[in-house]
């Protein structure tokens, strides 16, 4: 079965998905943001299969998202570390673990918490408004044709 091609299409969205949108991208992201960056960490963290891991790593790395850098000469050996395409992707992770907490956690509650560092709290990402600084959920905006939309 061939794979939808999501880059092509006039949404951003789509085009993000085409990225990650592979079930393991994300989270090969995410352990590489928390610092298990390297290729047997990365496999023995996700149980993934060394081919899965490898032809997922191989994209990120083709996507800009992800940098293959050497860290031993004898053997040889990488490790992969996020460019700041990647970080950016990382902003959108913690807006899905906002949402996962919320809704699938259970009564265990989340697996993790997040501090920020500015002010030491225990947080959670909230979406706001690059213009005015105000909370921006979907309910407050109206879509509008960009200058990159279709026909």
């Amino acid at each position: 079965m061939q794979r939808t091609q999501f880059a092509a299409m006039a949404c951003s969205i789509a085009r993000t998905l085409d990225v990650i949108g592979e079930p393991w991208s994300p989270l090969i992201l995410r352990d590489v943001y928390v610092g298990i960056n390297r290729f047997d960490q990365l496999q023995r963290d996700l149980g993934i299969s060394r081919k899965v891991l490898t032809q997922r790593l191989t994209w990120l790395v083709e996507q800009g998202v992800l940098e293959r850098r050497e860290y031993s000469e004898r053997p040889v050996r990488h490790e992969y570390v996020l460019t700041g395409k990647g970080a950016e992707l990382c902003d959108l992770l913690t807006v899905m673990v906002r949402w996962g907490d919320r809704w699938t956690a259970g009564e265990a509650g989340p697996p993790v918490l997040y501090r920020h560092r500015a002010c030491g709290e225990i947080a959670h990402v909230e979406p706001v408004c690059s213009a005015c600084g105000g909370p921006m959920h979907a309910t407050d905006v109206d879509v509008l044709p960009g200058p990159g939309a279709a026909g």
